[in-house]
């Protein structure tokens, strides 16, 4: 299988489980932000982030200007998050809790959509 699909079901998959976990438990979101303030937490979480988005960069680094950018970009900002997380935590969580505060239901309908998107490329129910 050709790592674009491969990538592309698992972000859209990804992005579409995380937008219903989200929609149909919106405490989770409060208690992910309330859990980064633990150390440990944090740590895991910003090497895990790290860890997807530089084995995504790896097996996919193409920068078409198509659907392919999509997983490109998810790449890079799962790496950049970690990095983040892990050398400015404290500034990093305040500015993820102001965007979330800010734009919530703006990010998850985005999520959302791009999760179909992605899908779909995959899947090919609407074509495009």
């Amino acid at each position: 299988m050709d790592s674009s699909l491969f990538l592309a079901k698992f972000w859209g998959w990804y992005l579409i489980i995380f937008f219903f976990i989200l929609s149909f438990n919106p405490k989770r979101i409060k208690q992910i932000f309330k859990d980064l303030n633990d150390e440990k937490f944090l740590i895991i979480t910003a090497f895990m982030a790290m860890i997807v988005g530089l084995l995504n960069i790896l097996f996919h680094n193409i920068w078409e200007p198509n659907w392919k950018l999509i997983i490109t970009s998810l790449g890079w900002m799962s790496l950049f998050i970690g990095l983040a997380l892990f050398v400015f935590p404290n500034r990093t969580i305040s500015g993820l809790e102001l965007i979330n505060i800010k734009f919530v239901q703006t990010i998850y309908m985005l999520l959302f959509f791009i999760g179909l998107f992605l899908l779909n490329v995959v899947y090919g129910v609407v074509p495009y």
